[in-house]
């Protein structure tokens, strides 16, 4: 119970600081909170569970979250982001990470995921969430330059779509290739399910949005000491 209870308040407390770090805006949090309801129900249906359905019904998790996030790397919307992301809260935001990977190294003991998903496999994500504090606390001292978060989070970023990528191909879908001795099971229940459906999308969109706004700082601020 511990396991679920510390895995809902961490899924809570990346909802909450995704909103801070974006204007405190209320329509992505009713968004966001109104997607974590849905997946649960259904996942608490037993939908997913149906493992053999053509198509995977598991896709009904990864293509709405996919497609959120290329509509929000839209014109528009990156605009909005640059104005209203706050880089200190959304740095934080990846400390999240940590509680998640206490929790993955759980449920593998539990032999609800392969051990290849956690720390003491392929799963090098902790480093992320144990140095994000780190960062962003050199963030509000203006002691790393814009291009050492830009490091970091490309690092980050690289980190999270790596263990994603592993975690898809280890659950029990048509395209699994690891983990055929303990798959990936505990996505398909609740509330686990909100890690593919609402917290890695998170982690994702903040990593892909900081990139993409501190390049164009970079890129200012080497146009602006060039005209200077």
């Amino acid at each position: 119970m511990w396991i679920n209870v510390l895995f809902i308040v961490t899924a809570m407390i990346a909802i909450a600081l995704c909103y801070l770090s974006n204007g405190r805006s209320k329509k992505l949090l009713l968004l966001i909170v109104s997607w974590s309801i849905v997946q649960s129900l259904v996942a608490c249906s037993g939908f997913y569970l149906n493992v053999d359905a053509m198509p995977p019904q598991f896709l009904l998790v990864m293509t709405p979250v996919v497609l959120t996030i290329i509509y929000a790397l839209r014109p528009k919307q990156l605009a909005w982001m640059r104005k209203h992301r706050n880089t200190t809260i959304s740095t934080f935001l990846h400390t999240i990470r940590i509680p998640v990977e206490i929790v993955l190294l759980y449920l593998f003991i539990h032999g609800m995921i392969p051990e290849l998903m956690t720390f003491e496999g392929r799963n090098f994500d902790i480093l992320a969430g144990l140095t994000a504090p780190i960062i962003a606390w050199l963030i509000m001292q203006n002691k790393i330059s814009i291009k050492g978060e830009l490091i970091w989070n490309i690092a980050g970023l690289f980190l999270i779509l790596f263990i994603l990528i592993n975690g898809t191909l280890s659950a029990e879908l048509p395209i699994q290739m690891f983990g055929f001795d303990q798959p990936n099971r505990a996505v398909f229940y609740f509330p686990f399910i909100l890690l593919p459906s609402v917290v890695v999308p998170i982690v994702v969109y903040t990593h892909i949005t900081d990139i993409i706004k501190l390049k164009r700082e970079l890129l200012t601020t080497k146009s602006n000491q060039h005209d200077a």
